[in-house]
């Protein structure tokens, strides 16, 4: 990890732009993670890099290893000017919406940041911010900010999904981390949800697999 004026590859590209602008040096990236989860919180990040920082290896969280995820998370605590991490519950979530819910995490870790940002670059959402901010498709994977907000937000749940195995271990949640694997369902099937699990996904859930069993009763 060092300071150089260009990065091995294009990932502060959108950066740069902005800090060629007047008084944008502090940008933050906004990622989250769980949207698409049955089981658990959804969980965001905001970090704010120093200027011209290249973080090697930082990269859209689902491309890394476990291993190299956790790596770099330390590297980007360290080095990062600020950071903020929030978790939306799965009550919150049948509430409000999975959609309002990540935004409110995205919010929630924006707020923690200080200094206050000049610019927010978000991936592939809007946050309920006054500050300028930029949605990027992808973005995770166009922008070294948001990468590294992807990486703290992938960790943080990732371990929160260990704790919760060791409360519901029937459900192999430390491996599939809450999403809809043919194992998750065919334990709900089997055992019925726990209090984490998020009622309002299920209920589609539950319709799709007893369309199946009748399916399978004509077919008899």
């Amino acid at each position: 990890m060092r300071h150089r004026e260009e990065p091995a590859t294009d990932l502060l590209e959108l950066e740069k732009e902005l800090w060629k602008r007047e008084k944008v040096r502090c940008i933050a990236g906004i990622d989250e993670v769980g949207r698409g989860c049955l089981f658990g919180d959804v969980v965001a990040a905001a970090v704010i890099l120093p200027v011209g920082l290249v973080l090697e290896g930082v990269d859209d969280s689902k491309k890394l290893s476990a291993a190299k995820r956790e790596e770099l998370y330390g590297r980007i605590v360290e080095h990062a000017v600020s950071y903020g991490i929030a978790a939306v519950s799965s009550e919150v979530v049948d509430r409000i919406n999975i959609k309002q819910a990540a935004r409110l995490a995205m919010k929630q870790a924006l707020q923690q940041l200080s200094p206050e940002p000049d610019y927010l670059l978000i991936d592939a959402e809007k946050v309920d911010s006054p500050l300028p901010q930029l949605a990027i498709i992808h973005g995770d994977a166009r922008s070294q900010s948001i990468a590294a907000a992807s990486i703290l937000a992938k960790v943080t749940r990732d371990r929160m999904c260990v704790g919760w195995d060791r409360q519901y271990p029937e459900y192999g949640i430390a491996v599939h981390k809450g999403y809809a694997t043919r194992f998750h369902r065919e334990q709900l099937k089997a055992l019925g949800p726990t209090p984490l699990h998020r009622m309002s996904f299920l209920k589609k859930l539950y319709a799709e697999m007893e369309a199946e069993q009748q399916e399978f009763q004509l077919d008899l």
